[in-house]
């Protein structure tokens, strides 16, 4: 999968797929957008727990593991983050997208670009991260996750990420309380979202994008 890397509005950088015409975050800011959807209006419903457990579908640049890390570490929660990516970015464009947001720890960027996939690593005294290289359709979780970041391409360039089976992986992985947070807010999705058992609440999106969704783990798995 041929992928070139490109700067978004905000300074950050994303990368972008010719092949099916997508981009990996907004082009609006990538940065903006993962801490809206998934810092403000996903990790950060926890923060008052000793421990949260992060599930992401699409680790991609790292980005979003990048910032719970930083978010671990200024609340002093522990965070235990599983990252699901089909197809792993390069260790040195992992590095240059962390290095343009302006972290300077060489322990930190060394960390990220060296991710091993199937082992579980640590970074400071609140984090630590599982990656595995794998469809999101081989996992298979229970009651096991505080949050889901569901940041798969869009259902124009993936559709097959965005069916009733897939969030019900979602929903099975997830706890009771615990929230699926995406940046998609398209009505099938929520219907869809509805129709697995989710309470499907639609918010003001990021920069570039009317609305995002958090949806709501209520029940008990059966």
């Amino acid at each position: 999968m041929k992928r070139t890397l490109t700067k978004t509005a905000d300074g950050s950088f994303t990368l972008y797929v010719p092949e099916i015409d997508e981009h990996y975050h907004s082009i609006h800011g990538a940065l903006q957008e993962a801490e809206h959807v998934f810092i403000q209006n996903g990790v950060d419903s926890f923060k008052h727990q000793k421990v949260v457990h992060v599930l992401e579908l699409g680790l991609g640049t790292a980005l979003n593991a990048y910032l719970t890390y930083v978010w671990a570490e200024k609340r002093a929660v522990k965070v235990s983050y599983v990252g699901i990516e089909a197809f792993p970015v390069a260790p040195e464009i992992v590095r240059k997208c962390l290095e343009v947001l302006g972290e300077d720890d060489l322990r930190v960027l060394d960390f990220f670009e060296h991710l091993r996939f199937e082992e579980t690593q640590s970074l400071g005294h609140f984090f630590e991260i599982t990656p595995r290289n794998c469809k999101w359709q081989d996992t298979v979780y229970l009651e096991k996750f505080d949050v889901v970041y569901y940041d798969a391409f869009g259902p124009r360039a993936q559709e097959e990420l965005w069916t009733l089976e897939n969030f019900n992986i979602a929903y099975q992985a997830l706890k009771t309380g615990g929230i699926l947070s995406t940046y998609c807010a398209k009505g099938q999705v929520k219907r869809d979202l509805k129709s697995v058992g989710f309470f499907v609440e639609t918010l003001p999106g990021p920069p570039g994008k009317r609305e995002m969704v958090v949806a709501v783990k209520t029940v008990i798995s059966a």
